[in-house]
C-alpha cells in the first residue's frame, strides 16, 4: 500500500509542474477509421453485371446483381464525381419483381482478381461483398456473350446474414 500511494504522489507532483509534459503518442499501426476508401486497379474490362447462380434472398428481397462499371466510371467516382443513383460498383435487390434497392458504396477496392464493397442501406442494413474474380471464366464468358458458368464467386452479407460460397455468372447488359 506504501509504494502505490508513493506513485501516486509522485504521479500528482508531476501533474502539477509546470514543464510536464504527456509522452507522446506510441507509434505503429492506428486502429482502421470507418472505411471510405474508393479503390480500383484493373487491367481490363470487367464492366458488367454479376448474376447469382442460385437466389440470395434477405428479408423478401433477392439479389439481382452486383454490377461493376468502365474505366471511367471508376475514375470519375474516385475524382469526386459521385452520384446518389450510380455507382461503378454496386448490388441491386429487388423484391417481387417490382421493387428495387440499389446499394451504393461506403467502400470498394476492385483489382482483376479480387472485388470488395460495402455499402448501406435502411431496409437491408450493412451489405457488403468480397469475393474472388476468375478471369479465365470472364473472358469466355465476354467472348460467348454471356455464359452459365460462374465468373465471380465470394460472400454476400445483408440484413445481418452472411452468405458464403457464392458463385454469380457475368451478363453484358442490353
Amino acid at each position: 500500500m506504501k509504494r502505490s500511494g508513493a506513485i501516486l504522489l509522485a504521479v500528482l507532483a508531476l501533474a502539477a509542474c509546470d514543464d510536464f509534459k504527456p509522452a507522446p503518442a506510441a507509434k505503429g499501426p492506428a486502429s482502421a477509421p470507418a472505411a471510405t476508401t474508393f479503390k480500383h486497379e484493373i487491367s481490363g474490362d470487367l464492366s458488367g453485371y454479376y448474376i447469382p447462380a442460385a437466389p440470395i434472398s434477405v428479408d423478401g428481397y433477392r439479389v439481382k446483381a452486383l454490377f461493376l462499371g468502365q474505366s471511367a466510371d471508376f475514375a470519375a467516382w474516385e475524382s469526386g464525381s459521385k452520384s446518389g443513383t450510380f455507382a461503378p460498383v454496386m448490388i441491386e435487390f429487388e423484391k417481387d419483381g417490382a421493387e428495387t434497392i440499389r446499394v451504393l458504396p461506403r467502400t470498394y477496392e476492385v483489382t482483376d482478381g479480387r472485388v470488395r464493397f460495402e455499402g448501406t442501406d435502411p431496409r437491408l442494413g450493412n451489405v457488403a461483398f468480397n469475393g474472388a474474380l476468375d478471369q479465365g471464366a470472364l473472358a469466355t464468358a465476354r467472348r460467348n456473350l454471356g455464359e452459365e458458368a460462374p465468373v465471380l464467386t465470394g460472400t454476400v452479407r445483408a440484413g445481418g446474414s452472411a452468405f458464403g460460397n457464392q458463385k454469380f455468372r457475368w451478363y453484358g447488359g442490353d
